[in-house]
């Protein structure tokens, strides 16, 4: 039986994200210690554990049929890939960063400055567009100490917390880019690889959907019923059953978890009582 070889990221926070999104999809796998490969034992998966900045090369030349990476590596590789789709962990900022005791006065604060990164083309991209000429060093890592050393007049880099660039004397100035992990595929994908992707996303976006929402349960008195039910209209309506105690009623709904926040002052002032506001692990929609 044809399998979907999957390049995944060897290891870090990108990693454990990957196999745990599949974990959640229930596809099983075990990958021991310094393997490179493992398979699925319940679904025709084969994962190919890879350097992060390896797997666009692998998943254009055909080597995987579909990889998981941070949406800047396709940014800066630019090679003959898609994107199937944003995966919504791992997220980051691409910025712009200079000396604390620097005073900023705006992006054309840049102009002929030298800029050390990793990411030399998003880089260029961006300098281009805003008609800014700037010296690119490019370097393969420990970018922040490149203008404690004198190699740069600022850095462009990854920004998760900022804690790395306050370590190394550094403030943050101008966002760049956001970047997420994307699932990324070969654009010459064969028929069958392509069913099992489909397979494959069905599952990611149950569990999606399922992070995204709650399922939300009150009572209430029938007489708000109808307003309660314009507010948590779920999937297509609310279930509403009679409770033992005459004029009251439970409905049952689903809500995104920041929409409900909006909305509990509202329902607390028709009257709900006894809300509960449960994970749901899946939803099909």
């Amino acid at each position: 039986m044809s399998k979907l070889k999957i390049a995944v990221q060897k290891s870090g926070r990108l990693s454990e994200k990957s196999l745990q999104l599949f974990e959640e999809c229930g596809i099983r796998t075990s990958n021991g210690t310094r393997k490179l490969k493992a398979e699925a034992s319940n679904f025709p998966i084969k994962f190919l554990f890879l350097r992060d900045d390896d797997i666009p090369q692998y998943v254009e030349q055909g080597v995987a049929d579909v990889g998981i990476i941070g949406e800047n590596e396709v940014w800066e590789q630019r090679k003959n890939i898609r994107i199937v789709q944003q995966l919504g962990f791992a997220g980051c900022k691409l910025s712009l960063a200079i000396p604390k005791d620097e005073t900023y006065t705006g992006i054309r604060y840049f102009e002929n400055k030298r800029i050390a990164t990793s990411y030399p083309e998003i880089l260029r991209e961006f300098f281009s567009k805003q008609k800014i000429t700037v010296a690119i060093e490019q370097l393969s890592g420990s970018v922040e100490i490149a203008t404690g050393i004198g190699l740069a007049d600022a850095i462009f880099d990854i920004v998760s917390t900022g804690s790395t660039l306050l370590m190394n004397g550094l403030k943050e100035v101008e966002v760049v880019t956001k970047s997420q992990a994307v699932l990324i595929a070969s654009p010459s994908l064969p028929l069958e690889q392509q069913h099992i992707l489909e397979r494959i996303l069905f599952r990611i976006n149950a569990v999606r959907k399922g992070s995204e929402n709650k399922y939300i349960l009150l009572n209430a008195p029938n007489a708000s019923v109808s307003a309660i039910s314009g507010l948590l209209p779920g999937m297509k309506s609310p279930t509403i059953l009679p409770l033992a105690e005459e004029g009251w009623s439970s409905l049952h709904s689903v809500v995104r978890e920041d929409e409900f926040w909006d909305v509990i002052d509202e329902l607390k002032q028709l009257g709900a009582q006894g809300i509960l506001v449960l994970p749901i692990e899946k939803m099909v929609i």
